[in-house]
């Protein structure tokens, strides 16, 4: 992030306005909207502002701009239409430590003001950081569409029951739970329809129910290949629901970023001869963590049934009776090829497509490379980046001609995906020579060919 998001309590709090236009009544029924006890200081003011302070709302300074205005201010913001004004309000509001905005001059500030969706106590704040103004305006009228103004009244009914939650339930986690269910389920949509005193009776005959422990649960969803874009709605739902997630190395940051925030999360990243946890192991801690009541997100990188061992993981849930739900993601093949520009079938070069894995469970790369040479096909190698020479070398010494097109995709549909294509014969050399590094997906096939004509994501590095 380029700043940090805060919310800051003005009540009653000194806030100085610089300038007196059109542009400064907005920011200063801002303020007054957030209960700040406002004065502008300017020779003269907009009408709107001038009924401010004949109303007796807030205070006015006839007067040009001078340091001494903002002393004892809690906040400052200059509005006026000289540059040099506003770069003096804003060198000396720096230099007294008080948080200051210039409009429209972002480097001037210290702090901007975001487009707002107001639900209170629910507010929304949308910021480009002074970037691009129009464009937070513009998702700020998206979300006024999408959260309707009777979610401040359900924020009003939780205040209202905090304390009694809070003494009914005694951990946090059953809390969350109670509140999840609350309000996304019967009692919030009374709410929403504004049936307030029917969702307050339901949710006392709620609160008289013994406190049951929570059920823990097991959520096996498929992170996609990288782009956040690729989640389904349901993956993005359980990620944000879920108690403990434990994630692989494959998940990208950007997916990461979904999993609620306040998540505990457990890593247990596999790479080549290197496991943080054995996978008999992840198995137990998956049911020991349900066990204890948690909801337990399991993400993993691409479709958790394609080279994904969720199988091996839902043998060992049933086994010991632990609720499970599956998510299927984009799987890697189907995902970055797309991104390349690589389709996996075409009508000229390949009928049929095969994934394989180029590391078995025993560490070899004994392939069934008569399957892998059959003519119109298309080949897609999951983990085989370390044994590419080898790989390359046994499809030639099965049949598969030197020259058949290939390519390396590394951190695919990512904007750092590299894509390096070559004839088979050549890949493991070029390849090398670009110090590709996982992870990388190997297709090959006649349909790599047509990426010279078909590659169309903007936010590839290209070799």
């Amino acid at each position: 992030m380029d700043a940090l998001p805060i919310f800051m309590n003005i009540k009653q709090q000194r806030c100085v306005v610089i300038g007196g236009g059109e542009v400064a009544t907005r920011k200063v029924l801002m303020l007054r909207k957030a209960g700040a006890a406002v004065e502008v200081c300017s020779p003269e003011l907009y009408p709107e502002l001038q009924a401010l302070v004949d109303q007796g709302d807030i205070l006015h300074t006839a007067a040009t701009f001078h340091p001494q205005q903002l002393d004892g201010a809690r906040l400052v913001v200059a509005a006026t239409d000289d540059e040099l004004v506003n770069q003096a309000v804003s060198e000396q509001a720096q230099a007294r430590n008080i948080p200051v905005n210039v409009v429209d001059a972002p480097a001037l500030c210290t702090f901007t003001m975001p487009s707002i969706v107001d639900r209170s106590p629910i507010v929304i704040a949308i910021s480009s950081g002074g970037a691009a103004p129009v464009l937070a305006r513009s998702i700020r009228s998206k979300i006024e569409t999408m959260v309707p103004a009777t979610y401040g009244r359900l924020a009003t009914l939780a205040a209202r029951f905090r304390e009694r939650v809070k003494q009914h339930f005694p951990t946090t986690q059953q809390r969350r739970m109670f509140w999840e269910e609350v309000l996304q389920g019967a009692i919030g949509e009374q709410v929403l329809a504004g049936q307030e005193l029917a969702a307050e009776a339901a949710l006392v005959q709620k609160l008289e129910q013994p406190a049951i422990a929570p059920r823990g649960e097991v959520y096996l969803v498929g992170g996609g290949p990288g782009d956040p874009d690729l989640l389904t709605f349901r993956a993005l739902r359980l990620m944000q629901q879920a108690d403990v997630c434990v994630y692989d190395k494959l998940v990208s940051p950007e997916v990461m970023e979904l999993v609620r925030r306040d998540a505990e999360l457990v890593y247990v990243g596999k790479a080549r001869d290197q496991h943080t946890l054995p996978q008999e192991e992840i198995n137990e801690l998956l049911v020991r963590l349900a066990q204890e009541g948690k909801r337990v997100l399991r993400l993993k990188g691409g479709d958790p049934f394609i080279f994904g061992r969720g199988g091996e993981e839902i043998e060992t849930l049933m086994a010991h009776g632990v609720p499970f739900q599956v998510v299927p993601g984009v799987t890697a093949a189907s995902g970055v090829a797309s991104y390349a520009g690589i389709p996996l079938t075409h009508r000229d070069f390949a009928q049929t497509c095969i994934f394989t894995t180029g590391h078995l469970k025993d560490g070899t790369v004994d392939l069934d490379w008569t399957a892998l040479v059959r003519p119109q096909q298309t080949v897609v190698i999951y983990m085989g980046l370390a044994a590419l020479p080898e790989i390359c070398q046994q499809l030639i010494a099965h049949g598969l001609s030197a020259d058949t097109p290939a390519a390396v995709v590394q951190h695919g549909t990512l904007p750092s995906q590299r894509v390096v294509t070559e004839s088979l014969q050549n890949l493991a050399a070029k390849v090398a020579e670009a110090h590709l590094k996982s992870p990388s997906l190997i297709v090959i096939g006649g349909v790599v060919g047509l990426r010279s004509k078909l590659a169309w994501f903007e936010g590839e590095a290209g070799v």
